[in-house]
């Protein structure tokens, strides 16, 4: 069994030392210890389900709970409304991080699964904006913040939990199927509102069917907590348990010692962030890109993700078990180099496949927005309305954006009215005239900027080269399907390993706490923020490809840091009898 030097800081005798019975190495697992890993990651399948949900039906929400918004903040808010949710997992890794370090984690299971399911059937009784106003979307922010805690106590303490009964020379290979369950729950996600679209037909599903895929969560919530209760706890736990060596102020231990915080800080800057905003590009925003801006029907984009997740499934166990043969290390960092690399060109291949028209008018046609820039606003204000979007400049520039339209700014001298250049066309934008009580536009100025943005400029566009919509019979699905299996198959080489590696990097008293919250910051403020984020830098910028440079900058962070400071530790000894472990010696 391999072990850990002995800590400069901890003797034999010390009270803080746990002593635990020597062994040369653990036994395969038994049969009962498969079902228990089996079940704690069916019921982490269903709450990535509730959780990735939203995001899959981000645009049906814009309709109907932002519909006050102009189209381009109204998706932009929706989106910051499923980032809610990601923003508050550090809280509820704090939570009940705690609760697992102090009570155990199958009772924090029970806790995370039946917050996240009341929180997920509650959005499908949720009234819309049409019928209660303003309060709809609060409520449906407020929902999501509550999956979000949910979230933020679950992954921890599954993949621990797994980590706690498997191999110790196996631990990589066992972790990945945990880590394959965002990926199961984003794809169950997929599945349900495929076939509830299909069966119901679209003018029912915009209407009220959209419910039903968060009713469903009720029936998966009663499955989650049959399997949670059948769960015990696990051996690392229980034995620490029963030595009466547990942390008493786990939250104390992580924070206010240099030594855990430091070994904290290195598993977010040094791993996670990179790999959070990877998986959100390659999964989320790559769904969001193919809908919202290559402009592919929803149901197509949808069996072709689908079709992508279900052959990238087996990569995350497959590089788990590779990280167990040539360490955690050169797996993850290889991924994260090749995402930094590649993110951009893949992305650029996926619009040449999905649309190649669209591809082929970005080449061609040239785009320029000339205005004076003192009338030009932020274009990925996310409280935008139509009323305070009313200059030339932004109408312009907000309907190319919806439009999926690359274009250039270039500054006219103050005062100077804006124009639009396509190619040799030249067109006027209007700018919106309020009446005199600034409550609406006037009747003649709102017929001018509809007709704008409904017939001038999309005529106009189309004349040039660009496609209203991708063309279902060029789309090349083998391409697009590669493209996005690609994509995964990064994803997979850094997070397959992952959860193996944060549970090496803390001992058993303080784990659940100490590595959820450089998880979930990660996935929560760099990752969960890839859409919307992205969303913004696009409209703000006019390049389609834009927001593709802040998970390439994050990523590319996480490389160095990683690289520089981050230690292989696939031969730690997680049941070692010393509880702090110095950074510096991981795997030595």
């Amino acid at each position: 069994m391999s072990r850990l030097p002995d800590s400069p800081e901890l003797s034999a005798g010390s009270p803080d030392a746990l002593d635990l019975p020597e062994v040369d190495e653990r036994l395969p697992m038994s049969p009962h210890e498969r079902r228990l890993v089996l079940s704690s990651s069916l019921g982490t399948i269903f709450e990535w389900y509730d959780f990735f949900l939203y995001g899959a039906m981000a645009s049906v929400l814009a309709r109907q709970f932002f519909t006050a918004l102009d189209p381009t903040a109204a998706f932009i808010l929706s989106l910051l409304a499923f980032a809610a949710g990601f923003v508050v997992r550090p809280i509820g890794a704090l939570i009940f991080g705690r609760l697992g370090d102090q009570v155990g984690r199958k009772h924090t299971f029970l806790a995370t699964v039946t917050l996240m399911g009341v929180s997920t059937v509650a959005v499908a009784l949720l009234p819309t904006y049409s019928t209660i106003g303003v309060l709809a979307p609060i409520a449906l922010v407020i929902l999501r913040m509550l999956q979000g805690l949910a979230i933020g106590g679950e992954y921890g303490g599954a993949v621990i939990y797994v980590a706690e009964h498997a191999p110790q020379h196996q631990r990589g290979a066992y972790t990945g199927w945990i880590q394959t369950t965002a990926t199961l729950g984003l794809l169950l996600s997929l599945l349900v509102v495929l076939g509830v679209r299909t069966v119901l037909g679209e003018a029912v599903f915009m209407d009220w069917g959209w419910r039903v895929p968060f009713g469903l969560s009720a029936l998966m919530l009663s499955v989650s907590l049959w399997i949670r209760l059948s769960l015990t706890e696990s051996p690392a736990f229980r034995r620490m348990q029963e030595e009466g060596r547990g942390s008493k102020a786990p939250l104390a231990e992580c924070f206010g010692q240099w030594k855990n915080l430091r070994v904290i800080l290195l598993a977010l800057f040094g791993l996670v962030a990179g790999q959070a905003v990877v998986w959100y590009t390659g999964q989320f925003y790559a769904m969001f890109f193919l809908t919202s801006v290559l402009k592919v029907h929803p149901t197509t984009a949808t069996w072709l993700m689908v079709t992508a997740l279900g052959i990238a499934l087996p990569f995350f166990v497959g590089f788990g078990a590779l990280s167990d043969r040539v360490g955690r290390r050169p797996v993850m960092m290889a991924g994260l180099l090749l995402a930094c690399v590649s993110l951009n060109p893949l992305f650029h291949l996926l619009t040449s496949f999905a649309n190649p028209a669209l591809a082929e008018a970005q080449q061609k046609v040239r785009i320029v927005v000339r205005a004076d820039p003192a009338t030009c606003s932020f274009q990925a204000n996310p409280v935008a309305t139509d009323i305070s979007i009313r200059s030339a400049c932004d109408i312009a520039k907000r309907t190319l954006a919806q439009l999926s339209a690359s274009y250039v700014n270039e500054a006219l001298p103050a005062g100077a009215a804006t124009e639009l250049h396509i190619d040799k066309t030249v067109l006027q934008p209007p700018t919106g005239v309020l009446v005199a009580d600034g409550s609406r536009f006037e009747d003649d100025s709102l017929i001018e900027i509809s007709q704008f943005r409904k017939e001038l400029l999309p005529d106009a566009l189309i004349a040039a080269g660009y496609p209203p919509k991708a063309d279902p019979s060029r789309i090349h699905h083998v391409g697009v399907v590669g493209v996005l299996v690609t994509l995964m198959a990064m994803v997979a080489m850094i997070y397959g390993p992952m959860g193996a590696a944060l549970v090496e990097m803390f001992p058993t008293r303080i784990r659940y706490t100490a590595m959820s919250l450089p998880y979930h910051l990660g996935n929560g403020w760099f990752g969960g923020l890839v859409p919307s984020v992205a969303f913004g830098m696009v409209a703000q910028n006019g390049d389609i490809y834009h927001g593709l440079w802040f998970p390439v900058a994050v990523a590319g962070m996480t490389f160095i840091v990683g690289m520089l400071f981050l230690r292989e530790s696939k031969d730690v000894d997680i049941y070692a009898k010393f509880l702090y472990w110095h950074p510096n010696r991981l795997g030595r």
